[in-house]
């Protein structure tokens, strides 16, 4: 084994150990901000080892959702949590079965072995030699608009997948809607350094989301990154203070919500009437209807984590006050 090789299988036994210390670190942490903080970092290694995967596309889903947006969303609501609640969770002082407490606290473990369990099962069952679908897809990416493998397989042979994943992320958001609104709060103005922050990175997150949506076509990116990308500028100015109007937030957010999921259907039925399959294009304006898609989704998909992190309906506020 040359000094080449040993660094990687080092580096990528540090990897994978880490990813398992972590995984177990935030399931076992009695303190919820404890866990949040690990499972940050456990999605920005896990992004690192996408990335020694060659999987880029997955390693900056990764960092932007999993780790980014999705790491903003617990501590809010974990800052979500009312006063009552934990005041009611102070006087509680029943006794408690301590052999139901330890097995409580071994769940996490047991469901961690079973799904390790089903992943080595996985990988043992997997052919020795297997080109997978790659082969199938080299072979039309020609006809798909598009140059990059990724974007062809999420927007164009397996359209239908991402628009099923679009339709996800809404019924996320209603079903968080359909919860309520929390109760009024004095929300503190935004410090100096946060309020250059959102003043500074808002503009450089959306130019950021602009270029992924459109490398997306040749490279990793496309409208997940993209959109992604635009909810952690909406994250990021309403940390800093800031809060749609009325006008904005009763008519332009649901129409922005459903550009998205909107333009799939319009080109699944426009599909459909022109004698093709679902979402099948016409290589001649593959490309153009694919752009189409992305950007509405993009839109879509950033206003709706955006959404997500608000936590309750944009003009919530403005009704109680008419």
């Amino acid at each position: 084994m040359d000094t080449l090789n040993l660094a990687q299988w080092v580096f990528d036994s540090l990897t994978g150990t880490g990813l398992l210390w972590l995984a177990w670190m935030a399931l076992a942490s009695p303190q919820l901000i404890r866990a949040i903080v690990i499972f940050v970092a456990f999605g920005l290694l896990m992004a690192l080892t996408w990335v020694r995967l060659d999987a880029v596309d997955i390693a900056l889903a990764e960092v932007a959702i999993g780790a980014g947006l999705t790491g903003a969303l617990l501590l809010a609501a974990l800052a979500k949590l009312t006063a009552a609640q934990t005041e009611i969770s102070k006087s509680d002082h029943r006794p408690r079965d301590g052999r139901a407490v330890r097995a409580l606290r071994q769940l996490p473990a047991v469901l961690m072995f079973l799904v390790a369990a089903g992943l080595v099962y996985s990988v043992l069952s997997l052919p020795p030699v297997s080109s997978g679908l790659s082969v199938e897809v080299d072979a039309n990416l020609g006809t798909s608009g598009v140059e990059n493998p990724v974007t062809a397989v999420l927007l164009n042979f397996r359209g239908y997948d991402t628009l099923l994943e679009i339709f996800v992320l809404l019924l996320a958001l209603l079903g968080v809607w359909s919860l309520g609104g929390l109760p009024p709060q004095r929300v503190a103005p935004a410090g100096p350094v946060l309020h250059t922050l959102a003043v500074v990175l808002t503009p450089v997150l959306i130019l950021l989301a602009a270029y992924f949506l459109w490398a997306g076509v040749k490279g990793p990116g496309g409208a997940f990154q993209a959109g992604a990308t635009l909810g952690a500028a909406g994250v990021l100015l309403q940390l800093a203070g800031w809060r749609p109007g009325p006008g904005f937030a009763r008519v332009h957010w649901r129409l922005i919500l459903v550009a998205g999921p909107a333009l799939f259907i319009l080109v699944a039925l426009f599909t459909i009437v022109a004698g093709r399959h679902l979402l099948e294009y016409a290589p001649e304006h593959a490309g153009t209807l694919i752009l189409l898609l992305e950007s509405g989704a993009t839109l879509s998909i950033g206003l709706t984590l955006a959404g997500l992190f608000f936590g309750e309906r944009p003009d919530d506020g403005y009704d109680n006050d008419n």
